[in-house]
């Protein structure tokens, strides 16, 4: 669980922070880093979009969001799983009788049924 949610931090830290020092021009020497390189690929995305490339930021972050949301909700899954399995067989009818085996006072007696021989 923690390589996956590394593999899923880091690319979201990485666009983060070079979407915020490439905004600003905060480049420190760095061509990739400069407001010039921002806009370039922003105007590239625009048209292989078919959009205006000052679009293009806040669907990355509505995207971001509902990906957050979605790896949430898999370590609540994961975590939780066998409350939120006992909870389905609940719900579904057939409770905690497979669990702890039959109630003895529903049990049949084989002694009340006479012997067929």
């Amino acid at each position: 669980m923690k390589v996956f949610l590394v593999l899923w931090v880091t690319p979201i830290v990485l666009l983060g922070s070079w979407y915020g020092l490439s905004y600003y021009d905060m480049n420190f020497g760095w061509r990739i880093l400069s407001r010039d390189l921002h806009d370039l690929v922003f105007l590239i995305y625009g048209d292989l979009l078919g959009m205006r490339p000052e679009a293009i930021p806040p669907l990355v972050l509505k995207a971001i969001i509902l990906d957050t949301f979605l790896v949430l909700g898999l370590i609540m899954l994961k975590r939780r799983r066998k409350q939120i399995w006992a909870a389905l067989k609940r719900w579904a009818g057939r409770g905690d009788q497979a669990e702890r085996g039959a109630d003895p006072a529903e049990s049949v007696d084989v002694a009340e049924y006479p012997r067929a021989s």
